[in-house]
C-alpha cells in the first residue's frame, strides 16, 4: 500500500516540472506504416505512454497491468500507447512479446536511439519500462521510470483533474468581482 502511494505521490510531484507538448514525432507501427504520436495524444482523453522492450524483464510483468488499465478506460477517459524500443531489426522479438502478453493496445516501434526517446519531452530516457502520462489536452504532466500499476494512474489522473478543477474554480472566483 505504501509503494503505491508513494508512487502516486512521485507521480503527482512531476506535474509542476513536466508541462510539454504534445511531441511532434513519427514512428512506425507493426504493419510497417508511419504513425504521428499525435494521432493518438490531445484526443480529449488522458494517454499513459509505456516504453518497453521484449527483453525487458519488468515490462513482461507488468504489460498485463496495461492491458486492463486499457480495456477498463479505452472508452472512457484514457488509453494505453505502447512504444517498443527494439527497432526493426528486432521487430519479431517485439511481435513475440505483443503476442505472449495478449497487448491490447495500439504499439508503436522505435529505434533504441536517445535522440528519438528525448522527443517524448521528459528529459532524458533511463531504460524501460518508463511511463509518460499525457492529459486530455495532450500536455506532458507526468513521467516514470519503471513499474507502475493502472490504479496508480486511475489514482494520479484523479488528482490531476481535481487540482484542474480547483484552479479553475479559482480563477473563475477571482474574475467575478472584477468591473470593466
Amino acid at each position: 500500500m505504501k509503494r503505491k502511494q508513494l508512487i502516486a505521490g512521485l507521480l503527482l510531484l512531476l506535474v509542476p516540472f513536466f508541462v510539454y507538448a504534445t511531441p511532434d514525432l513519427v514512428l512506425k507501427d507493426f504493419n510497417g506504416k508511419d504513425r504521428n504520436i499525435n494521432e493518438f495524444i490531445g484526443k480529449g482523453k488522458w494517454v499513459a505512454v509505456m516504453i518497453w522492450a521484449h527483453d525487458c524483464h519488468i515490462c513482461n510483468q507488468e504489460v498485463h497491468q496495461m492491458t486492463f488499465f486499457h480495456d477498463e478506460h479505452k472508452n472512457k477517459d484514457a488509453i494505453v500507447l505502447g512504444v517498443s524500443i527494439d527497432g526493426m531489426e528486432q521487430i519479431d522479438k517485439a511481435r513475440e512479446f505483443i503476442k505472449r502478453n495478449s497487448v491490447n493496445f495500439p504499439n508503436l516501434i522505435a529505434e533504441p536511439e536517445h535522440e528519438v526517446l528525448i522527443k517524448f519531452g521528459g528529459g532524458p530516457f533511463f531504460g524501460t519500462p518508463t511511463f509518460y502520462i499525457y492529459n486530455p489536452a495532450g500536455k506532458l504532466v507526468a513521467k516514470n521510470i519503471g513499474p507502475i500499476t493502472g490504479e496508480d494512474i486511475e489514482r494520479f489522473m484523479e488528482s490531476a483533474s481535481k487540482t484542474t478543477k480547483g484552479k479553475k474554480s479559482r480563477e473563475k472566483g477571482a474574475t467575478k468581482g472584477k468591473t470593466k
